[in-house]
């Protein structure tokens, strides 16, 4: 399991581009992925998880937007939350999204791993809406 496993920001990582990843799990034994990464795998029970980057691109599978915010956050509200099934490999991952509006989002929407910095300084990862040609920059703030 990723060091730090506990903290969604340890399952953020960076490819030779820069751009935001997802760490996941991969078990030989199910021939699965999951996220968040595990030692055992949640399909098999297996302990041949081995952890490997994720997909950074996906389609908007569900979406919703939190307008209250829950006890203990300090970050802006209204912020997006959804689903997004990653390419290629069928995991449907479910996490905050940039985009806080939902009439602009769409079903089978292209979207992309980001990470965006929260008010004290935490970094946690997000799914923005897919530029097409680009893909967002660096952290957010």
């Amino acid at each position: 399991m990723a060091e730090g496993g506990g903290e969604p920001g340890a399952w953020l990582t960076r490819d030779a581009d820069g751009k935001a990843a997802l760490l996941g799990g991969w078990s030989a034994t199910s021939g699965r992925h999951h996220f968040p990464p595990a030692q055992l795998c949640p399909y098999s029970g297996a302990d041949d998880v081995e952890v490997v980057t994720l997909p950074s691109t996906g389609s908007l599978w569900a979406w919703t937007a939190v307008t209250s915010a829950p006890p203990g956050y300090v970050g802006p509200v209204p912020y997006g939350f959804g689903i997004v099934e990653l390419d290629g490999i069928g995991l449907r991952v479910v996490g905050r999204l940039t985009e806080p509006d939902p009439s602009a989002l769409r079903d089978g929407q292209r979207m992309v791993v980001t990470s965006e910095t929260l008010p004290g300084g935490r970094v946690v990862w997000a799914f923005a809406p897919e530029v097409m040609g680009s893909t967002p920059a660096g952290p957010r703030s």
